[in-house]
């Protein structure tokens, strides 16, 4: 399925990589999407293993905190607002 680029910016770009790469247009805009997809999903995996990382910090954190021996069932939540 064909497309056009119609920015002239994006054109010479593509004519730029497909140049330095010695490929085609079509592999130099597929090597670059694939290139981009891969950075992607790198960042948004880090960015998971980061949240989670924090997450098992707070984890930790709660599990050191004393137990009451209290349960908190709908009597406790509902005694929080006086009802």
């Amino acid at each position: 399925m064909a497309f056009h680029i119609r920015d002239p910016e994006t054109d010479a770009l593509v004519r730029q990589l497909a140049e330095k790469t010695r490929l085609g247009i079509t592999e130099a805009v597929k090597l670059a999407a694939t290139e981009a997809l891969a950075v992607r999903e790198k960042a948004t995996a880090e960015a998971r293993e980061e949240k989670l990382a924090r997450m098992r910090e707070i984890v930790a954190e709660v599990s050191t905190w004393p137990r009451t021996g209290l349960k908190a069932d709908k009597a406790f939540f509902d005694s929080l607002n006086d009802e």
